[in-house]
C-alpha cells in the first residue's frame, strides 16, 4: 500500500482519530524507564500520544502526513505538543538511531524483519513493546487476509528472545460486530544477565488482555477497518 493510500485512509476516516493506547503497554508503563519514547507506524498516534502525556518526549515514525498531521493535532488537543516530534519515513527503510530510546513501541503493523534494528536502538534497560495479528486455524475477520502479515505461532517470541520478556501472550479476543481478533503481545526489556530487577504484575485493567472495544469510531461504535498491505489494524 502507498503513502498516498495511506493519506486517503487517514483522512476519510476509516481510521479512528482518536484510538486508545495498547492495554499492556498501559498496564506495565508505570514500570518503564523514563526517557524518550519512539512509536513505530504512528498511525493517528494510538501510543504516541498517550506516552507523552505520560511524560516522554516522543518520536512519531510514519508513512503517512495525514496521518502524523492527526498526531500533532492530538497531541495539541491533550496539551503536550512539545513533546511529539513527528518523523515521515518509511518503516522498511528507517535508518532507527543506535542506543537512542528508552522505550520503542509497534501496534498492528508487520515489520518482523526491523525489530532487530529497534531493538538496537534501545538504551541499556530499555523496552520494546510489540504486538501484531497473529496466523488462527479459527477464522479472524479483524486483520489483513494475507497470512504474510500476521505472526506465526512464537514467531514474534522468538523475534524477542535477545531481551529479557517480561510478557508474552498469544490469545484471541471477541470484538463488536464478532469481530474475532487473534493476536500476540510482546514486552521486553534490553537487559542482560542471570540476576535481574523485575517489575511487579499490574493487576489487570478491564480491558486487558483482551481489548474488543479499544478502536471507537467518532460516533462511539467500534471498527474494524483493516489492510491487506502490511497488517496494521484501526
Amino acid at each position: 500500500m502507498t503513502d498516498t493510500d495511506w493519506d486517503d485512509r487517514f483522512a476519510s476516516g476509516e481510521y479512528p482519530r482518536a484510538p486508545e493506547p495498547s492495554p499492556v503497554l498501559r498496564a506495565y508503563e508505570p514500570s518503564l524507564p523514563d526517557g524518550r519514547a519512539l512509536d513505530v507506524a504512528a498511525g493517528t498516534g494510538r501510543n504516541a500520544v498517550y506516552l507523552a502525556a505520560r511524560g516522554y518526549d516522543v518520536d512519531a515514525l510514519d508513512a503517512s502526513e495525514v496521518g502524523l498531521r492527526v498526531v500533532r493535532e492530538r497531541a495539541v488537543e491533550r496539551g503536550v505538543g512539545d513533546r511529539v516530534e513527528t518523523v515521515r519515513g518509511d518503516v522498511s527503510t528507517y535508518g532507527f538511531p543506535a542506543e537512542t530510546y528508552a522505550v520503542i513501541t509497534m501496534s498492528y503493523f508487520h515489520a518482523l524483519d526491523r525489530v532487530a534494528d529497534m531493538i538496537a536502538a534501545l538504551e541499556p534497560d530499555g523496552y520494546l513493546y510489540v504486538e501484531g495479528h497473529l496466523r488462527s486455524a479459527e477464522p479472524s475477520p479483524s486483520g489483513p487476509s494475507d497470512d504474510r502479515y500476521r505472526f506465526a505461532a512464537n514467531e514474534l517470541l522468538r523475534a524477542g528472545l535477545g531481551l529479557s520478556v517480561r510478557y508474552y501472550d498469544e490469545t484471541t479476543t471477541e470484538r463488536p460486530g464478532d469481530r474475532r481478533r487473534a493476536a500476540a503481545r510482546l514486552l521486553a526489556q534490553k537487559s542482560t544477565g542471570g540476576r535481574q530487577s523485575y517489575p511487579t504484575r499490574p493487576d489487570a485493567p478491564d480491558r486487558w488482555p483482551g481489548d474488543a472495544t479499544d478502536r471507537p469510531t467518532a460516533d462511539g461504535s467500534a471498527t474494524g477497518a483493516e489492510s491487506a498491505a502490511d497488517g496494521r489494524d484501526a
